[in-house]
Order: structure tokens, then C-alpha cells, then sequence
């Protein structure tokens, strides 16, 4: 590739400046907020591809795209340009970047002292390059040791991922290993730079192939840095500023667009696997599960309906039903409806040679295009090979949208399971309809499977609009959050596994994807040992999406009653879950409202702690709750290192009081899950252990865990009749609280916005044992606070 070099100021405006590049090409610096800039360079033949799906600021984006160079949903704060010789400074009241000569940039920013300090440097030489031929760019940066990176989304290993190099190219990763396997299913080339006094965050807006390198690689000619290089594309990258690594995860989310409110069924136990649907008497099997939920006491709120229900010769075919397995899909829906549980049915993008509807697709021309003819690429999918749909020609979004709404929602299945839309056209040049500008696959290939989950939202929203929908996807790219709930893929069973995805999940969460979980038990391999099951079980159940699902490779099948002697500690483990409840909505209503992570790694609220960056097992469900899963086989105790904070933490069932920035033991039983609980929090319980009914949810219960001494707190609840789209007219309840702590007296003080009347008339409220101090609502002494 070759080095650009030289620049000229061509030009600027109040939101941007345009600099001439050796001569042919032009590189456009937008100022899009006081600490978020832009960086886009532009070819002399212009852009590879003029349009994104990922940057939504406001709003969601039009089918088509959002135009590459728009400013739309950008405050635009305007900027202070000086020349001085052959360096450019560009500066807004909180970062500036200097242009130097010959190409490449050096950004600062304002401290709290009003001082400007270094932020971070593109690598002095050779820092942007391009293809002279057309495809393949690169973007070099310096690397300094104060320096830790996090995020690229779904990626195996270490949190921090400092040292290595990844790959984003969406794959079908089946049994991954995830501890190493790389690529993994997500497109997600972000990256968030944490320093000693600041951070800042990187996102390249490309969705070609690319690689990551994070101080894997080396080089004697050059200072020490980091390498972001495309297949194709554009170079098109984000920066903005922290100050802190939460700051930067919510600009990111401000960036492409906010997490979806899904409904609050869709945070219960769901069930799956593919044992069910790829038995010869699916249907039977299906229903089996209900009744065994029912026999074990075991509550569920929906099911996954795995794709063995379109097999032909155990083979998939989207939209065709195999009434062999299931004669009465109707009649199955219907029983799953009246235990509660609702369906999500498993569908592929793809389409096999052979699939009964094939060459009807086809001669309607709904396939991505061969590169060299007019007829369908042709890709292996599923042992055997396929085309894959275009969702960028409007005829295949409705063609899809008719068979998800004719094939599932009017069997009785409510939502979608997006699966296998990885895309992997290595036809790099096959062709996509692109709205009616053609675009080769290799710059939008994760856009396929967001286009996909879109046309799958819509068609459920169609079908029912007075409800909310609820989605689940498996690969994707900056953005899916606006859609759907996603997972890890399909993990393989290991103590290894599980540790790994703990630390998969944080780092899906830092990059904008909140609302997450795994296959827990593991998806392939052999079926978890009881010990393993329990503690994966511990550990899902305090993510947003809580599945069991497998497709073991010895034929057997994970389910909560697989192996009855600890089949209570499964139990115990899921009524937490449901007893926390309330807690878990009200955490997807902040992730959705204030763009807050659900689960985040322990430094994320005490980057004053060194020891929280240190690599560990632990993280944060929201800001108040401590989860210490066990990981290691035999381990009854679990050492842990609790945050440095003022008041310390209580250990959720006993309340014994710890002081933050320590190192401490707890007892873990097979039957039980470390916890512990952030003093001057309080945790909203329900008492209904069963599928979600807003009708019967009829109780309340307000855990605090108090200040050990003088000061104030606060906490908050949302409810709502968990899938309508009332909240958005006020028809919910936002509850706040305001502990204040004493030496004598601990006084909740209460107040309600909205108009939501819930089945519960009042919350009881209940202090740890031990505690002393007398317990007052809104200044009188009692232990209930009525609605």
C-alpha cells in the first residue's frame, strides 16, 4: 500500500476541514461534538462505499443507509482553526488534534486544570495508507506502556486485549474455543484506550474484513504502535473522549444508536436445544417440556425453537415445515402460549440448492449475484452449498417478511431467532442489489445479517404493534443493539468455556452490546458434568440473557432436571433469578434510557482501584451488585477482591458488612453463588416464581443494604406492563428512592413519576440482619411504603 504524505488546506466550513492529500486525494476532519471528531478520506476516484448502516445518532438509519458524509444528529459545536507554518491545529473547548507534516495527527485534551495534555498520535511515519489499485487501507497509531485497550466486541481471551492481534471476519464458529478462536461472529472494530488519567474510544466505520493489531506486531523502523487495516473500504474513523471508559462505552452507544426495549418476558429462563426439533417426534418432545417445567418446578418464559422443525433429511430449509416432526404447529404454539411460554423460531438466510423454493427465489433474482455471472453466488452452508438472500434488494425484505409473518407469526410464534447470518460469501466481489447501486458483499457483508434482524423486527411490529418485539441474533455489527438480544455463539463445553465467556460478555458490553448471555452448559461437545452445569447455571442467570441450549455431540441434551441430585441448586438458582427480576428490568430500562451496561467489568465504577484491572473472574451487574461466579472444578470458597469504595459491600444473603479494597474469602457452596451488594444500594425483589404475569406479580420487596454510617444514597425502579409501548407515553412507573443514613435512623424517602399502576399496592422493605438502626418511610417508622 502506499504511504499518503503531503497535505494542503483545500478548505473549510463551521463543522469541517478539508485537506488536500498528495495532491489527488482528500482527507475531511468533521468536529462533531466538543469530544467527538471524525476522519474520513476521501479517493480521488471517491468513496468505496458512500453509505453506512451503523452511525445513528438520533434516529435509526433509512433501509438504503445514512449517506456516508452526513452531519444529521450531530450538535456540530463548531471549532477554532489556526495555520501556523506546516502544522494545522483544530480545536473545540475539550480535545484538539495538531496536522503535522508529512501526514499524521496528535490529539489532546483539556484537563480539569484547563491544561491541554496528550490524548493519543497517529505513528509518525507511514501512519495512512492506501491501495494505489483501490482496496485496502490502513491506519497506523503510536502505543505508549501507560496504555490498556478494551472492547472489540465478541472476541475470545483476556479483557484486556493489549498485545494481541484480531481479525473481524464473521464466521460460523462452531465449538470455538474461548480462551483463542479467532474470528469470532461480530463485526465490531471499536476500541476503547484507557490511560492513567484518560481514555478515549476508536471506531472504524468499515465493514470490509479487517484486522486489529493491539502490540502483537513490531517493527524497528517505526516507534511502538497499533494497527487497524481493511480488506477494502474506506478509512472512516470516530475519535472521542472519555474522560473515563464509561463515558466512552455511552458515546459509543450515542454513536450507532440505543439498546432496545425488549419486553420483559424476554429476561426469564428461556429454553432450547436441538435435540427437540431433530427428533423424529419433535412435537412430542416439545411438549414434553412443558410438562417436565411443570414437574420440576422450573419457570419459563419462552423457548427456542431450534431449526430441526424445517428439516428435510436433516437438512434446513427456512419457511418449510416438516409436518412429519410437527403435524400440528398450531396446536403447539397454543400449548406453549397457555403455560406462558412464548416461541422464537430458529431461521437461516441461506437457502440450500435443493430447498423447495429455490429457483422460485432465484428467478426472482432475491439471491446476492455471482461475481462474473447473473446467476446466485453459490457458498457451503450446512454440509452442503447455497445462496444466500439479499437483504439489500427491497423484493427480498418482502418476500422474507412474508414468510416469517405467514410461516411463524401466524402459526402462533411470536419472535424471531436470526441464525447463521455470518454471510460467508468469500466471492468477495459477488454482487448485492445495494437499494439500486450495486455494492460488492466484501464492504457490506455484516450488514446482511443487521438488514436480516431488521426485516424480522418489522414484520413482528406489523403483526402486532401494540407490542413490543423481541429478536435474538447471533452475528452482526455496530448497530444490532437497536434490534435484537444476542449471545456468544455456540460455545463448547469447558470450565475453560466458562470462564472465557464471563470475560466475552463484559467485553460485548463495553462495546455497546448490553444485552447479552451464553449458551449456558455449552452448546457442543459433551454434556457438562453436574458440578459444571450448577456453576454455569449460577453464572447465566446473573446475565441479561439467561438460555440453556446444546447440541452435545454425544446426544444427550442440557435441561435443568438433566441430573436430578442437583437438580434444587438448578432450581434455587433460576428462582434468584426470577426473584430479581424487577432489578433485571430495571437494568434493560437503563441500558435502553441512559445507555448504562448491565454487566460491566469492576473497574468500570472504580478506576481509582489499580487491582480492578487486574484479569479476573468477577463482574458488576449494574452498578451495585458484585457476581463472584465459580470456575474452577472442586472450589467451595472463592477469594475475590472487592473494590476500593467509601462504604464498602454486604454480602447479599448473609449481610455481613465488608470494607471495599481488600482481598476476602467467601464460602461457596455447590448450592451457591457469591454475592455482594454495593452498601447504600437496595435491590427490588418480586415474589413470583413462575413466567412472567404482570397481573399476578402482585408483591414487593425493597432489600437495602444501608450506608454503615452517615451519608445518602439512591436507587431506582421501573415497571411498566412489560411489552406495550405505553412508557413512551408516560404509562409507567419510574420509583426513586433517597436512603438517608444516620448514626440512629435509616429514612427511605419515595417519589413516582408516571401514571403505571402496577398489581402491587405497597413495597416492604427489610434491612440486613444485624442491623440496628430504626427504619423509617418518608419520615415515619414502619417497614412498608404504599403506592
Amino acid at each position: 500500500m502506499k504511504t499518503l504524505k503531503n497535505w494542503t488546506l483545500k478548505n473549510h466550513d463551521a463543522n469541517r476541514v478539508v485537506l488536500t492529500l498528495d495532491d489527488k486525494h482528500e482527507l475531511h476532519l468533521y468536529v462533531l461534538e466538543e469530544g467527538m471528531f471524525r476522519v474520513l478520506i476521501k479517493r480521488q476516484s471517491g468513496l468505496a462505499l458512500n453509505r453506512t448502516w451503523s452511525i445513528a445518532p438520533q434516529q435509526d438509519v433509512p433501509w438504503e443507509g445514512r449517506e456516508r458524509e452526513s452531519m444529521e444528529g450531530f450538535p456540530l459545536p463548531g471549532f477554532r482553526l489556526e495555520l501556523l507554518d506546516d502544522v494545522l491545529l483544530i480545536s473545540t473547548s475539550k480535545m484538539r488534534v495538531t496536522v503535522h507534516q508529512p501526514l499524521w495527527l496528535e490529539w489532546e485534551y483539556k484537563n480539569a486544570k484547563d491544561e491541554w495534555r496528550p490524548l493519543a498520535s497517529d505513528r509518525p511515519t507511514s501512519a495512512y495508507q492506501l491501495n494505489a489499485h483501490g482496496d485496502g487501507v490502513a491506519h497506523y497509531q503510536r502505543r505508549f506502556k501507560d496504555e490498556r485497550f478494551y472492547g472489540l466486541g465478541e472476541k475470545s481471551g483476556p479483557l484486556n486485549r493489549s498485545g494481541k492481534r484480531y481479525e473481524m471476519r464473521n464466521l460460523d464458529a462452531m465449538g470455538y474455543n474461548a480462551a483463542s478462536t479467532d474470528p469470532l461472529y461480530k463485526h465490531i472494530p471499536f476500541t476503547i484506550t484507557r490511560r492513567d488519567e484518560v481514555s478515549f474510544g476508536l471506531f472504524y466505520d468499515n465493514l470490509s474484513s479487517c484486522w486489529l493489531d493491539l502490540g502483537n506486531e513490531i517493527d524497528n523502523y517505526h516507534v511502538a504502535y497499533r494497527r487497524w487495516q481493511a480488506e477494502a473500504g474506506d478509512v472512516d474513523y470516530y475519535m472521542f473522549l472519555g474522560p473515563r471508559v464509561l463515558d466512552v462505552t455511552k458515546a459509543f452507544v450515542r454513536l450507532t444508536g440505543k439498546t432496545f426495549f425488549g419486553p420483559k418476558w424476554s429476561l426469564g429462563y428461556s429454553g432450547s436445544t436441538m435435540h427437540y426439533t431433530d427428533a423424529p417426534d419433535a412435537q412430542n418432545q416439545l411438549m414434553n417440556f412443558i410438562r417436565l417445567c411443570e414437574e420440576h418446578a422450573i419457570p419459563c418464559d419462552s423457548f427456542q425453537l431450534s431449526s430441526g422443525y424445517t428439516s428435510i433429511d436433516n437438512k434446513r430449509y427456512v419457511f418449510n415445515w416438516n409436518y412429519d416432526k410437527v403435524p400440528q404447529p398450531k396446536l403447539m404454539s397454543q400449548a406453549f402460549a397457555d403455560a406462558g411460554i412464548r416461541l422464537a423460531a430458529n431461521i437461516k438466510p441461506c437457502l440450500l440448492q435443493d430447498h423447495p423454493r429455490y429457483q422460485e427465489v432465484a428467478a426472482s433474482g432475491l439471491f446476492i449475484r455471482d461475481s462474473e455471472s447473473d446467476s446466485p453466488e453459490r457458498s457451503s452452508f450446512w454440509d452442503d452449498e447455497g445462496s444466500h438472500l439479499d437483504f439489500t434488494n427491497p423484493a427480498t425484505v418482502k418476500w422474507w417478511q412474508t414468510g416469517v409473518t405467514t410461516q411463524l407469526l401466524e402459526m402462533g410464534i411470536g419472535s424471531t431467532w436470526n441464525d447463521n447470518n455470518e454471510y460467508e460469501v468469500w466471492d468477495g466481489e459477488a454482487r448485492c442489489h445495494g437499494f439500486g447501486q450495486p455494492i460488492a458483499i466484501k464492504h457490506i457483508r455484516p450488514v446482511m445479517p443487521l438488514l436480516m434482524m431488521r426485516a424480522s423486527m418489522e414484520a413482528q411490529q406489523t403483526f402486532a404493534p401494540e407490542k413490543r418485539p423481541y429478536l435474538i441474533s447471533r452475528s452482526g455489527c455496530a448497530g444490532m443493539q437497536r434490534y435484537v438480544q444476542t449471545w456468544s455463539g455456540d460455545n463448547r463445553t469447558s470450565w475453560e468455556t466458562l470462564r472465557y465467556n464471563i470475560r466475552m460478555g463484559v467485553g460485548m458490553s463495553l462495546s455497546g452490546l448490553f444485552n447479552v448471555g451464553h449458551d449456558v452448559g455449552g452448546f457442543s461437545g459433551d454434556k457438562p458434568d453436574a458440578e459444571l452445569f450448577v456453576r454455569w447455571v449460577q453464572n447465566g442467570v446473573m446475565h441479561p440473557r439467561f438460555t440453556i441450549h446444546s447440541w452435545n455431540d454425544d446426544a444427550t441434551v442440557n435441561e435443568p432436571w438433566m441430573y436430578p441430585v442437583v437438580t434444587p441448586a438448578i432450581r434455587a438458582a433460576i428462582e434468584l433469578r426470577y426473584r430479581l427480576l424487577p432489578w433485571f428490568y430495571t437494568l434493560l430500562w437503563q441500558a435502553h434510557a441512559d445507555d448504562e451496561p448491565i454487566l460491566r467489568p469492576t473497574f468500570l465504577d472504580h478506576e481509582h482501584d489499580e487491582q480492578t484491572f487486574e484479569e479476573c473472574d468477577e463482574f458488576m451487574l449494574g452498578r451495585d451488585v458484585l457476581v463472584a461466579s465459580v470456575v474452577e472444578p472442586g472450589q467451595r470458597e472463592r477469594t475475590l477482591w472487592l473494590p476500593q469504595n467509601e462504604h464498602g459491600w454486604y454480602d447479599y444473603y448473609t449481610g455481613q458488612w465488608y470494607s471495599g479494597g481488600q482481598h476476602i474469602t467467601v464460602q461457596a457452596p455447590l448450592e451457591h453463588l457469591p454475592l455482594l451488594v454495593r452498601a447504600g444500594a437496595a435491590l427490588p425483589h418480586s415474589s413470583r416464581i413462575s413466567y412472567v404475569d404482570i397481573k399476578a406479580d402482585d408483591l414487593r420487596e425493597l432489600k437495602i443494604y444501608p450506608l454503615p454510617g452517615t451519608g445518602v444514597s439512591h436507587g431506582s425502579l421501573f415497571e411498566d406492563d412489560g411489552e406495550s409501548w405505553g412508557y413512551k407515553t408516560g404509562n409507567a412507573l419510574w420509583l426513586s428512592w433517597e436512603i438517608n443514613c444516620s448514626a440512629q435512623e435509616i429514612n427511605v424517602v419515595f417519589s413516582r413519576k408516571g401514571d403505571y399502576q402496577p398489581a402491587w399496592r405497597e413495597i416492604n422493605l427489610s434491612l440486613p440482619a444485624g442491623e440496628k438502626r430504626r427504619l423509617l418511610v418518608n419520615g415515619v417508622e414502619r417497614e412498608v411504603w404504599t403506592l
